[in-house]
């Protein structure tokens, strides 16, 4: 008898860095001799830097992507549904900025891709949002202001269907102590590229910022889980 479909926990990070697939600390060896990508305590902690340096030079990027369990990857594919939950804490060093700070992506792997799906810091009319969206199209899932989450842990859980064209959804929650901030859904979007689809997580920020937000700062994130419906 076929069971009913339910959220199947297909993934938690545990063992310490090895919970990922690939770390892209400091890639271009821009700050030599400081790790920036590391645990701490049950944490995984991202540091940046105001003078580390991607090999895109007018970037920065210190980023943890894929999942792995037993030393096998854990891949997302198309027709697919999966959630990830985790918690985060933003410290107010971490601030929006008027480019691109991603603090999540789904993305296929391989050079030169771009993402499916951003996670980021962004100021919108001088105030500062932490948003979702699908980037065909540039489809905003959600937003809602930065400031009050800044400096407390909060939760948030990213729901995907892997969907070409306009078969793929996405729903996306924030809640701060126990009360839900955000929880938007769209649908009809393209969460799909092509090979496979994985999840990456850290600071990956421009250096094109014109509001003077880029800081020395740091993100840290804990009970990384991921669930798929099946």
């Amino acid at each position: 008898m076929a069971h009913a479909a339910t959220w199947r926990r297909k993934w938690s990070a545990q063992g310490g860095l090895s919970a990922f697939e690939s770390i892209e600390d400091d890639r271009a060896d821009s700050h030599p001799g400081v790790q920036h990508i590391y645990t701490q305590g049950s944490d995984y902690r991202f540091d940046m830097h105001t003078v580390d340096r991607d090999t895109s030079t007018d970037r920065q990027r210190n980023e943890v992507a894929g999942m792995r369990t037993n030393g096998a990857n854990v891949n997302l594919y198309q027709g697919e549904t999966w959630r990830f939950t985790y918690s985060m804490f933003i410290p107010g060093s971490l601030q929006a900025t008027t480019t691109f700070t991603h603090i999540m992506q789904t993305k296929m792997p391989g050079v030169g891709s771009a993402p499916v799906t951003v996670m980021s810091l962004r100021r919108t009319n001088g105030v500062q949002k932490i948003e979702f969206k699908v980037v065909e199209g540039n489809v905003l899932v959600g937003n809602t202001d930065l400031a009050p989450l800044h400096d407390r842990w909060i939760d948030t859980s990213v729901e995907i269907r892997v969907g070409d064209g306009t078969s793929g959804r996405v729903r996306w929650v924030v809640r701060s102590g126990g009360t839900t901030v955000l929880d938007k859904t769209r649908t009809g979007v393209d969460t799909w590229l092509g090979d496979r689809l994985r999840p990456k997580w850290g600071i990956y920020r421009s250096l094109g910022d014109t509001s003077g937000s880029l800081k020395n700062c740091h993100l840290l994130l804990r009970n990384l889980a991921a669930d798929k419906f099946e």
